[in-house]
């Protein structure tokens, strides 16, 4: 009898145990809706995306987050990588909501210059990639949103954006007309603002928007 209660007093011993553990056990992934987001990613550019003047291959890509939470973000503890998990670049401020924040290559050669890495810029390859968000909580680096893209969406001068509840791909100055997968949507690039089809196709770069809503 005393044997059988003293397997009894482990048993709820181990339970408490797992329940604790299971509690406090750091996140994998950030949990519930809302909060910051990938947005859109332009992984083959073939033009002058940032708006320095000149076209450049690495500081031209680009990748845009959004807070589609209610309450302002700050940012300090967000990172961007690619498939191999490498920091591309650290971000800092704050999101309001509903807002966009659009990080080029030059920004991210800019951040890694700073802070002595090596100047490898956003690194989207055009043939697929991966582009995660993560966020730095003490010890653990929390996946907070995580876009796997193929060639067709890494072709030059189209990108993947959120649009509605799902992914599409954004190709009206590269059309897309092949049977693969993503179809193309005829609409351009958003650099910088909310997604969405927009009827200026030639002329909608970043340097573009900049030069005409300051």
């Amino acid at each position: 009898m005393v044997r059988a209660w003293g397997v009894v007093l482990w048993v709820l011993v181990l339970a408490v145990a797992m329940a604790v553990a299971m509690r406090f056990a750091p996140p994998v992934r950030a949990q519930g809706k809302g909060g910051l987001v990938l947005n859109e990613i332009l992984a083959g550019p073939a033009r002058d995306w940032n708006g320095d003047g000149a076209f450049d291959a690495r500081a031209d890509e680009w990748v845009e987050i959004r807070n589609d939470g209610a309450a302002p973000v700050d940012l300090a503890a967000y990172r961007l990588a690619d498939a191999d998990s490498t920091i591309r670049f650290a971000f800092s401020g704050m999101l309001i909501p509903g807002s966009v924040l659009l990080v080029t290559g030059s920004a991210a050669l800019d951040w890694q210059r700073s802070v002595g890495r090596t100047a490898s810029g956003l690194s989207l390859n055009n043939a697929g990639d991966r582009v995660h968000l993560f966020r730095i909580d003490g010890a653990d680096t929390v996946l907070v949103d995580v876009k796997s893209y193929n060639s067709i969406e890494g072709a030059s001068d189209r990108s993947t954006g959120r649009f509605g509840a799902a992914w599409s791909l954004f190709d009206a100055l590269n059309p897309y007309t092949g049977s693969g997968d993503p179809k193309g949507s005829g609409c351009p690039p958003t650099p910088g603002e909310g997604n969405g089809c927009t009827t200026k196709v030639s002329s909608t770069t970043w340097g573009w928007i900049k030069a005409n809503y300051r």
